[in-house]
């Protein structure tokens, strides 16, 4: 799986897509792992300087990470944030209330 039995991050897991390995391999895992290991009350939300440098490396290999229309990928994008800092928050609550 993604998350190994110790808490670590399993780069050669394959639902990473070769991300971790590509020409902005050392952006991806630099931002996965701030988000993986944020504690902030918005998961993430102290990791924007590395996830800004992932988005600039992956614009500079169109060919290698396509990229959808620029508004459909900023809507898509702040979808994406708040998706999961939905899913963190519900994860919080489920946690509490056991």
């Amino acid at each position: 799986g993604l998350i190994l039995p110790n808490g670590d991050i399993n780069w050669n897991c394959p639902c990473l897509g070769g991300m971790a390995s590509g020409p902005c391999g050392e952006q991806f895992k630099s931002a996965f792992s701030c988000f993986h290991y944020s504690t902030e009350e918005i998961k993430g939300s102290d990791c924007v300087d590395q996830f800004r440098a992932i988005q600039e490396c992956m614009q500079k290999y169109p060919d290698l990470y396509p990229q959808e229309d620029e508004n459909e990928e900023k809507e898509k994008s702040s979808k994406d944030l708040e998706a999961t800092s939905m899913e963190a928050s519900v994860a919080k609550g489920e946690k509490g209330s056991s």
